[in-house]
């Protein structure tokens, strides 16, 4: 799974109004803007960070004098001294923040619910809306069947239809 900048106004909106219908957490009216900023603000510093380790890896690569294709592995290696998550345990590290911020924010009048009911909750939302790679992945592949998967024009028809299919989608 892979947050998407796009999408985050969109989660956390919907994070905030299904623990709020569900009773989970009480936010006044006019605070519910701020609420939702909260959250946006928790994953976008996911992704901020995610960009440090990145940046990070590129530099590592530069200085090795690797190639792209082990951006991957460098990435892990760079993620781990900082000890920072990535892929799933990213995202449970990140609904673990949200639940944090929720919590401890100004904007949220009481929190009712236990930790573990609203992290099924979140994570549900974070499903809704992260598990699209899978889909895109699925539908690209479809879309070139003609092609030799593996060859080189495979490659990269795959990578222009990946952004094709994300653009059209609203994630980038």
């Amino acid at each position: 799974m892979r947050l998407y900048s796009k999408v985050i106004p969109t989660i956390a909106r919907e994070v905030i109004q299904t623990l709020m219908q569900d009773g989970d957490i009480e936010v006044e009216t006019l605070r519910i803007a701020d609420a939702e900023m909260d959250m946006t603000a928790t994953m976008k510093e996911y992704l901020a960070a995610e960009e440090r380790v990145n940046a990070a890896t590129r530099e590592a690569l530069e200085r090795r004098g690797y190639d792209q294709s082990r951006f991957a592995a460098v990435k892990r290696e760079m993620a781990d001294v900082r000890g920072f998550k990535m892929g799933d345990e990213g995202i449970e590290y990140v609904i673990g923040q949200m639940i944090e911020y929720l919590l401890i924010s100004r904007n949220v009048e009481e929190v009712y619910a236990e930790d573990t009911s609203i992290r099924k909750k979140i994570s549900t939302i974070f499903k809704k809306y992260l598990d699209v790679d899978d889909e895109i992945d699925r539908e690209a592949r479809a879309r070139l069947k003609h092609l030799q998967e593996g060859s080189t024009a495979w490659d990269i028809e795959y990578q222009k239809t990946l952004e094709l299919l994300r653009r059209s989608r609203g994630l980038i």
